[in-house]
C-alpha cells in the first residue's frame, strides 16, 4: 500500500498571530490609502516645494535689494524706468531696435 506524503506547514505559518501580523503588514506596504508608493511621492514633492520655497526667497531679496537701490539713488531709478518702460524726455526721441531673431 503506498502512502501518501501530507504536505504539512510549518509552524510559523500555522500561527494565527504572525499570519495576522504579515497579511496587516502588506495590507499598510501595498494597499492601503497612505501606503510606502504615495509616502515616497508626497515626500519628493515636499522636498521639491522647499526648492521652490528657497528659490523664490532668494528672489525675493534680489527683489528687496534693486528696490532699495532704485529708491535710493535718483540716477538708478531714472535709469531703471528708461529701459524698463522707455520712459524720456520731452526733448528726446525714442528708438527701439529690435534684436534680430535666432530663427534666421
Amino acid at each position: 500500500m503506498e502512502t501518501k506524503k501530507r504536505f504539512t506547514l510549518p509552524s510559523y505559518l500555522r500561527n494565527k498571530y504572525i499570519v495576522c501580523g504579515a497579511l496587516f503588514l502588506a495590507w499598510l506596504v501595498f494597499l492601503d490609502r497612505h501606503n510606502s508608493f504615495s509616502q515616497y511621492q508626497l515626500y519628493s514633492e515636499v522636498n521639491q516645494l522647499e526648492a521652490q520655497k528657497a528659490f523664490y526667497r532668494q528672489e525675493i531679496d534680489r527683489a528687496r535689494q534693486d528696490q532699495f537701490e532704485l529708491l535710493s539713488s535718483p540716477e538708478k531709478l531714472e535709469k531703471f524706468a528708461r529701459e524698463q518702460y522707455r520712459m524720456k524726455k520731452d526733448d528726446e526721441d525714442l528708438f527701439i531696435v529690435p534684436l534680430p531673431s535666432p530663427n534666421k
